[in-house]
């Protein structure tokens, strides 16, 4: 029989059973020790070499009339995850950051800032660049929608007041003088954007996410007017007799898709088109993965039909990561309407809490002030990265803040606490001068269930930074620290560490907390997350 023979043969292998028909197998206690005494206590465990693939990963992607919110949040904690992820995996990666700093957008924030700025300046004003400038944006959308009640009032209808309101022909006719080269125009818009990006900074410092390489839409949207006119001449676009210029994709399934406006000004795929094509000439890189929320499908399928009809080589590695929305209890959140969540204001309220929720749990006894300021800190961007990125990323999500921070539950101040309580014991260990050498428990022989689960799960540790490489989904590492923590605390509950009378018992244990902690960190690392050594 199978199962006699392997249990005879195989020394690995303790004992079986069938059951209706499968044979099952139990693996030895001594056959995950070795793997464990051989591999998992590597430093170099889970680190994958280099596999040749180059990545360019393609997020955060600010608009500069406005601050970023928590929508922003999920975005660049997406890609920067993502990145680290695939790096981890083997890959060479590039963080790039394309900054739409022009069109529609940013003109109404330039109109509303010259009627309504009397020269205010973030400094003046007290306020962030980018919050400045998304004042005006909220301001130019108020003064909007009281043109068009009063044009309704003096009986046009709503779709036409709405074309003919002032204001907005104001900004139409800024992007085309700031397409022209005006002077005053462009000076505006240099100081404006200038504010927003130190805002911006100030931001991606606070969270934690950095890029390799910046693109500016302003340096690139007349690129993408070159490949519109190559498209003309190939015959791969045409022209209407308004002077726009499209592309038919009928024959794909689609619909006709403006590239170029009647007056000359570009559209979103223009730019898109152009700046598509200098990342490939900077990089050569065969994967181009853009981190843009699912509302922009359709045009990410637009662009990589493009991209082929131009004839483009790197079309086919266009791979755009679409994500769900963020919702909060009270509903969905509207830039222009000043309803968002803006990020500066969120990440202090998530310290906030922090700080309440730690102290209420006294976890931060013989801390000084700015020890316990860092804690708060590590915690808040911890539960807030965490609870974004622990939800498939396909998924819309509603983010609660109040159960983000728990310290119990699928929660990164759980997974954060775990690492923390097993640095406490490897220090408690060197204090006694317990020696957590392999050939102080290489005849160690017996594991406790709980004991051998710990193994199996650092054993996958590998497995899992493939596949949620594979599936551009840090939700799966997320998924992974959180069952290598569960699992830990599990194992600590039902075996004794220091009270263990056994030496080699006793030193196992401290090894195998020790490497949990190991890849608990690295686990949080890839997701962006800090793990603190005292709580």
């Amino acid at each position: 029989m199978l199962g006699e023979f392997l249990k005879a043969q195989v020394k690995e292998i303790r004992d079986f059973n069938v059951v209706k028909g499968f044979l099952n197998i139990s693996v030895a206690d001594t056959a995950w020790l070795d793997l464990f005494r051989q591999v998992l206590v590597k430093d170099d465990f889970g680190t994958f070499p280099s596999n040749g693939q180059k990545v360019m990963v393609e997020y955060s992607s600010p608009n500069t009339n406005k601050p970023l919110h928590l929508g922003h949040l999920r975005n660049n904690f997406l890609g920067y995850s993502v990145s680290e992820i695939l790096k981890a995996n083997g890959c060479q990666v590039i963080k790039a950051n394309l900054i739409n700093d022009r069109g529609i957008h940013i003109c109404k924030s330039m109109v509303a800032y010259q009627k309504f700025g009397n020269n205010e300046t973030p400094q003046s004003a007290g306020l962030k660049g980018d919050h400045l400038i998304g004042k005006y944006y909220v301001l130019f959308d108020k003064e909007y929608k009281k043109q068009i009640e009063e044009l309704k009032a003096k009986g046009l209808k709503e779709e036409d007041a709405e074309k003919e309101a002032p204001v907005l022909k104001e900004a139409q006719e800024m992007l085309r003088k700031w397409e022209e080269g005006d002077k005053n125009i462009i000076e505006l818009w240099k100081k404006m954007n200038g504010w927003v990006y130190e805002g911006f900074e100030a931001t991606y410092k606070m969270i934690g996410v950095d890029f390799d390489k910046y693109y500016y839409e302003s340096n690139t949207y007349l690129l993408g007017k070159e490949l519109v006119e190559e498209g003309l001449k190939n015959k791969v676009f045409f022209k209407k007799p308004d002077g726009s210029v499209w592309v038919d994709l009928t024959s794909d399934g689609l619909d006709q898709k403006l590239l170029l406006r009647g007056d000359g000004t570009s559209v979103y795929i223009t730019q898109d088109l152009g700046t598509a094509d200098l990342k490939y000439k900077d990089f050569q890189a065969g994967k181009s993965v853009y981190v843009v929320g699912n509302e922009q499908d359709y045009h990410f399928n637009v662009l990589k039909l493009i991209l082929k009809k131009l004839g483009r080589s790197y079309a086919e590695g266009v791979y755009h990561l679409s994500y769900g929305m963020v919702d909060l209890p009270s509903g969905k959140m509207k830039s222009r309407e000043g309803t968002v969540v803006d990020a500066d204001d969120l990440i202090q309220e998530m310290i906030e809490t922090a700080e309440k929720h730690t102290t209420e749990l006294g976890k931060i006894e013989g801390f000084s002030k700015e020890e316990a300021r860092a804690l708060y800190k590590i915690l808040a961007l911890g539960a807030l990265k965490y609870f974004l990125l622990k939800v498939d990323p396909k998924k819309r999500m509603l983010f609660n803040p109040q159960e983000s921070i728990e310290f119990q539950g699928n929660t990164g101040p759980f997974i954060q606490y775990t690492h923390a309580r097993i640095s406490a014991i490897v220090r408690k260990a060197k204090e006694l001068g317990i020696n957590t050498s392999p050939d102080n428990y290489k005849n160690h022989q017996t594991l406790h269930p709980s004991e051998k689960e710990v193994i199996v799960l650092l054993n996958n540790f590998p497995k899992k930074i493939s596949e949620s490489a594979n599936e551009y989904a840090p939700s799966v590492m997320a998924q992974y620290a959180f069952d290598l923590a569960k699992e830990y605390n599990r194992f600590y509950a039902d075996v004794s560490i220091f009270n263990e009378e056994n030496k080699e018992a006793l030193t196992f244990r401290i090894t195998l907390s020790a490497a949990v902690a190991k890849i608990l960190k690295k686990s949080m690392k890839m997701l962006g997350i800090e793990v603190p050594e005292r709580m």
